[in-house]
């Protein structure tokens, strides 16, 4: 069966929900960053609820949330494709993987940082 464009435009934005949703769902089952990433991401908005964060700390704490597993998603797909086209090591590729996980920190320590400004002062 040979793959098939959907040109239409509502049909075919469709499909690509559907496609990103599967996606996601791919991710949080299978890779374990991301597994433990959400989950972490999951217990901090529970904790939003319970200390009553304002309308600007949710906000922030979901623009970092998206930004952490987003990027964290990109990361995952460099690595594959990485893998798949030298699957033995290599250090080129092992240059790029590094520069890819280097990303991941970058936005997770700004995530720390603002999970700290908003959760800190209320556990004081």
């Amino acid at each position: 069966m040979e793959f098939q464009k959907d040109n239409t435009f509502f049909t075919g934005r469709l499909k690509s929900i559907v496609f990103a949703f599967n996606g996601a769902i791919k991710l949080i089952t299978t890779e374990h960053s991301i597994m433990v990433q959400f989950s972490i991401c999951v217990l901090l908005q529970i904790a939003g609820f319970y200390y009553q964060i304002s309308k600007t700390e949710w906000m922030f704490q979901t623009l970092a949330f998206a930004m952490v597993l987003g990027v964290e998603s990109l990361n995952t797909a460099v690595e594959k494709i990485a893998d798949f086209i030298h699957p033995e090591f290599h250090n080129r590729i092992g240059f790029i993987k590094d520069i890819s996980a280097g990303a991941v920190f970058f936005v997770a320590m700004a995530a720390i940082a603002i999970v700290g400004m908003i959760y800190i002062p209320r556990l004081s």
